[in-house]
């Protein structure tokens, strides 16, 4: 009696397969229309790989506008609106009084200021910050006390003086702070590092300046370990650097909790 009760049960399951594979059959498949890039986008990007494979050089002049046209088989204003668009990124520039584009290197002052807009666009917290730095500067402040210069020196001291006489209250000292680290990152002799970290110590300024005359012995400690990190950098003691560096970037956390900072607080850049 078992046996047909089974065989009952996979004729049931069996049915029950079948009509499912109907009932999908007559539901065709929907896709979602394709989106097609603007003919501005399309030509942006083809200048834009020649550019990043090295086939334009920083400095080399574009065709004319009209001969990109008839290259790309688009209208002249198509060609003028992908240059705009590369203009804006930094990847050319027309010089002054020239005709036609030339291939030009984005400025670090306009990557980092692209990179503040992402950190403060995408809500990243001063801790977050923090942790960064906590990882790039005391290394760069180690390569910086390897490679320095002259120069380093004569700048890194020049500026360790101006925040020293800067009065209380005074709006630029926060600026004079990010020059530091700036001049530091300049003195260790890496491109990648200083792109990295150069919008790190500015995303800071704005909170740093509510911090900097609200709490006891901020200002002093900073110039104290201003002063530490030189004095390794010019001995090109490294390890030096690196640990008066290491505790300079902890005590900006330690002086944002005395200050009421909240670590989760949204960078600003102003």
């Amino acid at each position: 009696m078992a046996q047909p009760r089974a065989r009952r049960s996979t004729a049931g399951a069996s049915a029950t397969s079948t009509a499912a594979k109907a009932h999908r059959e007559l539901e065709p498949l929907r896709f979602e229309p394709v989106e097609r890039d603007p003919a501005y986008t399309r030509v942006a990007r083809a200048i834009e790989a020649k550019i990043l494979a090295r086939e334009l050089r920083a400095g080399d002049a574009l065709p004319p506008e009209m001969d990109l046209a008839q290259q790309f088989r688009v209208h002249r204003s198509t060609v003028r609106e992908a240059l705009r668009r590369l203009e804006s990124a930094g990847l050319v520039k027309r010089p002054p009084g020239a005709k036609r584009m030339v291939v030009s290197r984005p400025a670090a002052a306009e990557l980092a200021s692209g990179m503040r807009h992402a950190l403060v666009l995408h809500d990243v917290t001063f801790v977050e910050v923090w942790e960064a730095m906590m990882v790039i500067e005391p290394e760069v402040a180690a390569l910086a006390a390897a490679r320095r210069d002259q120069q380093d020196l004569q700048a890194l001291t020049s500026v360790h003086e101006a925040f020293k006489s800067s009065p209380k209250g005074d709006p630029h000292a926060v600026e004079v702070v990010a020059r530091f680290f700036e001049l530091l990152g300049a003195a260790a002799r890496n491109r990648v590092l200083v792109l990295a970290k150069q919008s790190l110590a500015r995303v800071l300024a704005p909170s740093l300046a509510r911090m900097i005359d609200k709490v006891p012995q901020a200002r002093s400690r900073i110039a104290d370990a201003q002063r530490r990190i030189i004095g390794a950098v010019h001995d090109k003691n490294a390890e030096e650097a690196r640990r008066w560096m290491s505790k300079h970037v902890r005590d900006f956390k330690r002086g944002y909790e005395l200050a009421g900072i909240s670590p989760d607080t949204p960078v600003s850049v102003d």
